[in-house]
């Protein structure tokens, strides 16, 4: 495999919209409400969860990590993507991609496997609600997140360090609102057939795995929810894991549309719709989604903001 030192590409002109001039304003205040909506979303949920003793517990201990990913995840793309949707200038220094592509893989191998912990945690909760304190203890807890966060790190380390192995002679321009594997892949100047084995294996590895066991795990609790004799029982239990089966649904639907798509299938406009769903909507949904569906965060949520105006008004 080549080198970098083969490359004679700098920098990277990200097309983005620019397909479509007459809608990169429309565009640009769209995408700046939701990104407005996710910052303060996530920030609520954070805040909430920091503060409310009431929700001092394994469960909102995992959605403050989840807000805190959503947060992080949604930076490395859209500021970038609304500049862009406005400037004349489109480029990106080859360093600066490489750093996005990092941090979107960091994050997004992160998310999957905190959204496998969360399922675990409800697994637990629900089919062995008398063993669950001993097992996810606080120091559990703790293990579980990190754990999370950490298998972010290996996994964007070598998918970045092997794309970027790869010689860029021209031409650079990315048919794409970010640095994703697939349209850089295309300008590549050499066989990207052995890095496509081994980013599929990466993805397999990091994204179907968590997803089985999330799988598994709802296969459990639906199965326990079922035996529950009281209709009123089943819902109420239903009701405690139930946005979190909505947001891994978003997540993965659109992230396994998106990179398990066939070659002869894969259309950059399609593409980028599908990237729009799980890098800009879905951090917007989450806290949405965990705020309307649950009472306890609705609660803490109404008692914040009242102490808030309370204090405001002293």
């Amino acid at each position: 495999m080549s080198t970098p030192n083969h490359s004679t590409v700098t920098e990277f002109v990200l097309v983005g919209f620019s397909n479509h001039p007459h809608l990169q304003v429309p565009l640009f205040l769209l995408f700046l409400g939701v990104y407005s909506v996710t910052l303060i979303g996530n920030l609520l949920i954070i805040l909430v969860t920091s503060i409310d003793r009431a929700l001092h517990s394994p469960m909102y201990f995992f959605l403050w990590n989840l807000a805190s990913l959503e947060l992080c995840f949604t930076f490395v793309i859209t500021p970038k993507m609304l500049v862009h949707l406005l400037a004349e200038n489109k480029t990106i220094s080859v360093v600066s991609c490489a750093a996005q592509m990092y941090f979107f893989f960091f994050f997004g191998a992160a998310e999957c496997c905190l959204l496998a912990a969360m399922a675990y945690d409800r697994y637990m909760a629900i089919c062995n609600p008398l063993r669950y304190p001993d097992i996810i203890t606080r120091r559990a807890c703790w293990q579980l997140a990190g754990a999370s966060w950490f298998v972010g790190f290996p996994v964007a380390m070598v998918q970045t360090m092997w794309i970027f192995s790869l010689p860029f002679c021209g031409p650079n321009r990315v048919n794409h609102y970010f640095c994703d594997t697939p349209p850089l892949l295309q300008l590549a100047c050499a066989d990207t057939s052995l890095f496509e084995i081994e980013a599929l294996s990466a993805t397999v590895l990091f994204i179907m795995f968590p997803f089985l066991l999330i799988l598994a795990s709802y296969t459990r609790i639906i199965t326990a929810i079922l035996r529950m004799p009281s209709e009123e029982g089943r819902r109420k239990t239903f009701s405690t894991c139930s946005s979190h089966l909505v947001v891994v649904t978003l997540f993965y639907g659109t992230g396994i549309s998106t990179y398990f798509q066939p070659k002869s299938s894969y259309s950059p406009d399609t593409k980028k719709l599908l990237s729009l769903s799980y890098t800009v909507v879905t951090p917007m949904l989450n806290p949405i989604i965990y705020s309307l569906r649950n009472k306890e965060v609705k609660g803490a949520l109404r008692r914040t903001l009242s102490r808030k105006f309370s204090l405001q008004r002293m």
